[in-house]
């Protein structure tokens, strides 16, 4: 939380403060007070007396005062310079300090006073923030940021990030990151949150996960600065003050849960939601009234536990109030610690309610179930309603006004709520039948939560409307030997939602439960088959998208992706109606590409940069302190330029050319290896600048896949090499997501991130395969050795099993897709074949031509099928394949016929009698071999031809190629071909049979079918969308590459990975794409001012499909005039 101090308004001046030099800070004035993060120690700072003096909390912890009291002070203070004035102050729960005065960061150990030292304080010109933080693992961990210098002269806004595990009295730094241009800080958070500004948006970007997210967009004219923005904040909710607005943020739900204009709704709001945490986040940003009311509650219950000294009515000063359920504050030279962990009284409520609000009028948060936030409730509350072991057919509950009965009646659930006033009876049934409850407990007077045989029970009690409503359940055999697993309290379960179909309706029709357990409710209804609740759940998400299209889009990640199989239809319907949502509320003029995606909140992480840094630091220090020493230096490093050439150039281009910012421009040039990398960081930039195409004017929209490319975050690390846990991109490559321009953006940013890079790699891999197996195998042997033979076969066995083990970790990982798949087949054979037929020849040392034949042609095919990506290659890659599939059916009723044909002619052809090709036969038969080939007689003197052949051309297998069927078939394809050579041997004045035959196959096949098929092959490459296949191939690359070649913390990386993805598209381009769609009937109008919003933007004066229903419209009406005439 950024703590806030604030000042009471103290009702009664307190006479017993002055100065008196026993007392902590000699009695001086206290004007500041910080807490660490876990509430166990915090430090007080009095400018008059130049002091910083540690409390430790937890000397009051182990009192039995469970509502607070005096702390006492440390006996070490720490005493900065005179007349310094201090502008931060920060501690740890290991009792370390850091302040920022002067412009100068010190960090000091309270336990010994000693100061302890910051790595990059030379670098640093302006202090902005510091702070220390708790990760979620556990260690503490110190941040800054400030200002850095760059060689050109910019100031540059760093943040520094130290673990607190300290060496020689100095710090070691684990991370630097710089805050892009256009982005303001606002704070840093003890729950280890960055807080930023740009263009009326405010970002919270986290430290640990080094994900970004936007919490609030103001979109009203006025501009939004800085310092009109309070920010307090926990790990589970952000409390923004803007002027006089107070926003609620939720990073679970990733949306705003409330919006507070007036007292009004400030009171109700915090008397509703106390249980959730929300009141210490809200009480820095309280009018004063409203604070001093609420104060006065807990210091009194203070001091009627541990002193009768002070008057009730004299509050302490500078309170600072935490999330652990104390607050602090200064009274009388000492600190108090008050416990405000209880909820204030309804007797309270009233009374800072008329003390505070002028209005009477209502307000409530009745809609928000506070529940979803998991409440602060007690672990052993499960046990207590339990206590007693008797099953119970009726409950009776009393409140301070309210009595509850609830009995079961049926198998169902009979409410009764009364007070004095007004009686309420309700009944709740389920699906299945309620025999007996194990116990229940009020919550609050509102809430009640019941235990029974088929689960657990929450209702909520309308005070306004008289209402009950069930707003939580959850299914299950309950096991009363072991409750305590059930807080906090799990997500709701099939069950949960199949018994109860008030659960259902009352998840659909709440905002924030929706969101919670949408995804829940949307998996029940797609197993059910639930075609309405399918439809309502899309409807409700984008109904509560289009109330706030920039901060509700959490909504979006609700809606069916993850199981198109079932429902193709919303697949198709939902990226038709989020098809270019704008994001930006302006132009852009950049020269980004199009379709060229990127993150709003992008922090550069300079951390591969941190020996770079540790380098220069070092050579300053020896230029200050070691002139001689530098000097050497530089000469060794100028006669050390070779190897810098040779070795280090080729690593910086690769590091570089993946985007590792290996270095950094926190220096000026004052060493020769900096020169070296100066040149070569201008090498880049003009490399970069030929690439970088003209700025043109381009529009943001946002891709509508939400968390769409995420991969859990709970992952077991070696279990992950196997089987990955996948993302709703892997498991849906569905066509309709990339007939839009948000699928083919969404390529794109996986591509240029990491996909080329990772593809490069494996070409490369595969293009060494090749390499080494079609060198072995073609190169001949007076130009090779054999050792060398050998090792090019070894070499290809190698690189084949690496190919290999991935494809048989996509077997392990999906065999019935990967059966499915025939590339599959073909990219399996092509690494086996290489890798057996080198095994062979190194065992036999028989050289298998039919074996090397086939590899390297295997081999050469799947290195054309690496350029498929290509925009070139993979368009006619694409028309081949999508044709292929869409004439498949034709070729195989093509195959049945030629196999007909060839089953009639090799009945009609083949021998009657048995013969053989050793030794001539010689009889009748017409189809025998003997009697079909060559024969050559002798002329004889009188010019007549011998009857006895004189030569005969002994026959073979290709003679009469219908003595076996399966020649019978090549013969025929070969007459398909063209070439009729076999059946040439027969006369065919004397085979009636045969002509038929041969004009049957020829007018049927070749003439009508060939030419069928051709007229099929021009109209399916017309239809065919090769740019949606091409796209889906990426997609599937990208998959593989994803699941088997990135190690699974790289699946989590922010940057690669991110939950909301925008892009840009050039306006130009962008206009003729919308009358493109508005032309096909693609356009949709489901955000009708957004959309006009865009025709604004693009200069589309007037939406065409309006103008043609204007034209249509003057038609009819002609037409209705002309029949009135007749």
């Amino acid at each position: 939380m950024n703590e806030i101090s604030v000042e009471i308004d103290k009702t009664i001046k307190n006479d017993k403060i002055d100065v008196d030099i026993d007392k902590p800070h000699n009695g001086k004035q206290i004007t500041m007070i910080e807490v660490s993060p876990n509430g166990s120690y915090l430090v007080t700072y009095s400018p008059e007396d130049d002091s910083i003096i540690g409390w430790n909390v937890k000397d009051i912890d182990d009192m039995d005062d469970i509502d607070g009291g005096q702390l006492k002070p440390e006996p070490n203070h720490h005493y900065i310079d005179n007349n310094v004035k201090l502008t931060q102050l920060s501690v740890s729960d290991d009792k370390e300090i850091a302040y920022i005065c002067d412009n100068k960061l010190k960090m000091i150990n309270m336990n010994n006073n000693q100061e302890i030292e910051l790595p990059y304080e030379k670098l640093c010109i302006n202090y902005h923030y510091c702070t220390f933080f708790r990760t979620p693992f556990g260690f503490i961990q110190f941040i800054h940021c400030s200002d850095v210098k760059d060689k050109h002269g910019t100031d540059q806004k760093i943040i520094f990030i130290y673990p607190t595990r300290i060496k020689n009295k100095k710090l070691t730094c684990k991370g630097i990151y710089k805050i892009p241009e256009n982005f303001e800080l606002i704070s840093l958070s003890k729950y280890g949150k960055v807080y930023l500004l740009s263009n009326n948006y405010v970002y919270a970007w986290d430290i640990s996960t080094r994900t970004s997210i936007r919490i609030f967009v103001n979109e009203k004219d006025e501009e939004c600065k800085r310092d009109s923005i309070e920010i307090s904040s926990d790990i589970k909710f952000v409390c923004l003050r803007i002027k006089n607005k107070i926003i609620v943020y939720s990073f679970e739900l990733e949306i705003p849960i409330a919006s507070l204009n007036n007292d009004i709704q400030l009171y109700n709001f915090i008397k509703h939601t106390f249980h959730i945490g929300l009141f210490p986040l809200l009480f820095p940003l309280l009018n004063s009234g409203f604070r001093n009311s609420v104060m006065e509650y807990y210091w009194k219950k203070c001091l009627n536990r541990s002193s009768e000294e002070y008057q009730n009515d004299i509050l302490p000063d500078i309170i600072q109030i935490t999330t652990t359920g104390y607050a602090f504050g200064i009274l009388d030279g000492y600190v108090w610690k008050i416990k405000i962990s209880d909820e204030l009284d309804n007797e309270i409520y009233d009374k800072i309610k008329t003390k505070v609000l002028d209005s009477n009028a209502e307000e409530t948060f009745e809609n928000l179930n506070i529940y979803l936030f998991n409440p602060i409730l007690k672990n052993s509350l499960f046990r207590e309603i339990i206590s007693d072991s008797n099953r119970k057919e009726a409950i009776e509950l009393n409140t301070n006004s309210t009595k509850w009965e609830i009995k079961i009646t049926d198998g169902k659930l009979e409410f009764q709520i009364s007070n004095n006033v007004w009686d309420l009876i309700y009944t709740s049934k389920f699906n299945v039948k309620v025999n007996y409850f194990y116990g229940s407990i009020l919550l609050n007077d509102n809430d009640i939560l019941i235990l029974s045989d088929i689960g657990i029970f929450i209702y909520h009690f309308n005070e306004n409307n008289k209402s009950l409503c069930l707003i939580y359940f959850y299914y299950t055999n309950f096991d009363t030997n072991n409750v305590e697993r059930w807080y906090p309290l799990p997500l709701p379960n099939y069950y949960s939602f199949k018994l109860s179909e008030e659960w259902v309706s009352y998840v659909k029709n709440n905002r924030e439960s929706l969101l919670k357990y949408g995804a829940e409710l949307l998996s029940y209804a797609i197993e059910e088959h639930n075609l309405e609740l399918i439809d309502d759940i899309y409807i409700e998400c984008l109904y509560h998208f289009k109330q706030d299209l920039r901060n509700n889009k959490a909504f979006l990640r609700i809606i069916p992706l993850h199981k198109p199989e079932y429902y193709p239809e919303y697949i198709s319907r939902f990226s038709l109606d989020t098809t270019m949502i704008l994001d930006s509320p302006f132009y852009s003029i950049n020269s980004n590409l199009h379709l060229r995606s990127f993150q709003h909140l992008q922090m550069v992480d300079l951390t591969d940069s941190i020996l770079w840094t540790d380098y220069n630091v070092l050579f300053h220090k020896i230029h200050e302190d070691h002139k001689i020493l530098y000097y050497i230096l530089i000469i060794i490093q100028f006669l050390t330029f070779p190897i810098y050439l040779v070795y280090i150039s080729p690593y910086l281009f690769i590091t570089k050319l993946v985007g590792n910012n290996f270095i950094n421009d926190f220096f000026k040039i004052d060493s020769p290896i900096s020169f070296y990398l100066y040149i070569f960081v201008k090498i880049w930039v003009y490399i970069s600048a030929l690439t970088t195409q003209t700025k043109t004017p381009t529009v943001t929209f946002m891709i509508p896949y939400i968390k769409f490319v995420n991969y859990p975050r709970d992952y077991n690390w070696i279990y992950e090499l196997i089987w990955p846990q996948s993302s709703p991109f892997v498991r849906t490559i569905n066509e309709d997501i990339y007939k839009t321009w948000n699928g083919e953006a969404l390529i794109n940013s996986k591509w240029n991130t990491y996909g080329k890079n990772y593809y490069i790699i494996i070409w490369i891999l595969f293009m060494s395969l090749l390499g080494c197996f079609t060198a072995a195998a073609t190169i001949p042997q007076q130009y090779i050795n054999d050792d060398t033979r050998k090792n090019l076969l070894i070499a290809s066995i190698v690189l084949g099993l690496i190919h290999l083990n991935y494809e048989i970790r996509q077997i392990i990982y999906d065999p019935i897709n990967w059966i499915k798949d025939f590339w599959n087949y073909f990219d399996i054979i092509a690494y086996v074949l290489p890798v057996y037929t080198s095994i062979y020849w190194l065992q036999t040392d028989i050289k298998d031509v039919q074996l090397l034949s086939f590899s390297c042609l295997l081999l050469d095919i799947k290195f054309l099928l690496f350029l498929s990506v290509s925009e070139s290659v993979g368009t006619y890659f694409a028309i081949i394949v999508i044709v292929a599939k869409r004439i498949f059916y034709f070729l195989i009723i093509l195959f049945i016929l030629i196999i007909s044909f060839a089953h009639a002619f090799f009945i009609l052809l083949s021998p009657d009698s048995d013969f053989s090709f050793a030794k001539r036969t010689n009889n009748n038969d017409p189809n025998n071999p003997w009697n079909l080939a060559s024969t050559y007689s002798k002329v004889l003197d009188d010019g007549t031809i011998d009857s006895n052949p004189y030569i005969i051309q002994p026959p073979n297998e290709n003679t009469n190629m219908f003595i076996d069927y399966r020649t019978a078939i090549f013969a025929v394809y070969l007459f398909l071909t063209g070439d009729s050579s076999s059946l040439t041997n027969w006369t065919y004045m004397n085979n009636p049979s045969l002509v038929i035959l041969i004009v049957l196959f020829s007018f049927l096949i070749v003439v009508y079918l060939m030419n069928l098929f051709i007229g099929l092959l021009n109209l399916e490459i017309d239809k065919s969308n090769d740019r949606v296949f091409l796209l889906i191939q990426k997609a599937k690359i990208l998959a593989e590459i994803e699941l088997f070649y990135l190690l699974p913390n790289q699946r989590r990386l922010e940057k690669w990975f991110p939950e909301v993805i925008y892009y840009c598209a050039d306006v130009d381009i962008t206009r003729a794409e919308v009358k493109k769609l508005i032309t096909d009937g693609r356009w949709s109008n489901e955000f009708p001012d957004m959309k006009k919003d865009l025709f604004k933007k693009i200069n589309i004066q007037r939406n065409p499909a309006e103008v043609d229903l204007r034209k249509l419209l003057e038609e009819v009406q002609s037409k209705l005039k002309n029949i009135t005439y007749l």
